[in-house]
Formats: structure tokens, C-alpha cells, sequence
């Protein structure tokens, strides 16, 4: 039987969390080379996303079920300045164990990123997020992000990307 307790909420939530603000991937780096293997450039970075809005959406059965969702607004900083800003949305997929599917979009001066992740709870203490696609300077950008939560509303990130 599932357990769908306010106490049970809240943990897979928090962690719903945590993986929400791991697909914070904001940059400001220069443009990615061509997919040329011969050109092909990588760039790590680091980053620091703050939560300005989070929301969730009890869908269906009372408690957590299949279908929640959770979903966060950051805003993106490189060395102390603000450099963009991602909206992410997990929906549970299993509830015993817990299970999210992670989808985040990222808005940057220079394009926008495209990230996702499948969170299985309890969450570990950083996850890799996987960047599926991007636009403009970022069209052919491939990687991932490592994520480490730094209190409730803040994450750090190590961005590795390839392009």
C-alpha cells in the first residue's frame, strides 16, 4: 500500500527539490565549436542557482501519487552577477520508492540549454544532470551538470560542456 502521509509528502518533495535546482544550468562562456570532433571544445564552470518561486501540484490521489509535480523558477549567478534563469518541473513517476522525471529549460543571453534527469529517492547528495539540447550558441552543446545543495534555496553546480 502506498504511504501518501503529509511527513512522506514533504521528504520526496524536498528531494524533488533538490533535483529541480540541479538542472539550474545557466553560462556565460563563449560559443561551443562545431560537432566536428577535430573542433570539439569543453568548458567547465561553475555556477550558484537561488529559488525565487516553487510550487506543487497535488494531482489526482490526495498525497504524493503518481503525476505530482513540483515546480521551481531560479535565478542564475556566475560571480556574484545574475546570468540567467531556468524554470524545471519533476513529476513523479513511482511513489514506493520514489521515482521523478526531471525535464529544465534554461533562458541565457547567449540561447537556452535544454536538461533532464530520472531522480530515484532517497536523493543523493549531489546528481548528474544530463543536457539534452540547446539553441543559438548552445545548438550543439552536450554534458552534464553536477549539482550540491548549499541550504534550501541555493545549489552550487560544476557545468561540464562539450559541443
Amino acid at each position: 500500500m502506498l504511504n501518501t502521509s503529509r511527513e512522506n509528502k514533504v521528504r520526496y518533495l524536498t528531494a524533488a527539490t533538490g533535483v529541480a535546482a540541479a538542472l539550474a544550468v545557466g553560462v556565460t562562456v563563449a560559443p561551443l565549436a562545431s560537432a566536428d570532433m577535430s573542433t570539439r571544445h569543453e568548458q567547465v564552470f561553475e555556477l550558484v542557482g537561488k529559488q525565487t518561486s516553487l510550487g506543487d501540484l497535488d494531482l489526482g490521489t490526495a498525497g504524493v501519487s503518481v503525476g505530482d509535480q513540483r515546480v521551481i523558477h531560479e535565478d542564475l549567478y556566475r560571480e556574484g552577477k545574475k546570468v540567467g534563469d531556468h524554470s524545471v518541473v519533476c513529476t513523479y513517476t513511482r511513489v514506493e520508492p520514489g521515482a521523478l522525471q526531471c525535464l529544465g529549460t534554461f533562458s541565457l543571453p547567449e540561447g537556452q540549454l535544454a536538461a533532464q534527469a530520472l531522480l530515484h529517492l532517497p536523493a543523493p547528495s549531489s546528481v548528474d544532470v544530463g543536457v539534452t539540447g540547446g539553441s543559438g550558441d548552445y545548438r550543439n552543446a552536450q554534458g552534464f551538470v553536477r549539482t550540491v545543495p548549499a541550504g534550501e534555496t541555493e545549489r552550487h553546480f560544476t557545468v561540464h560542456l562539450t559541443g
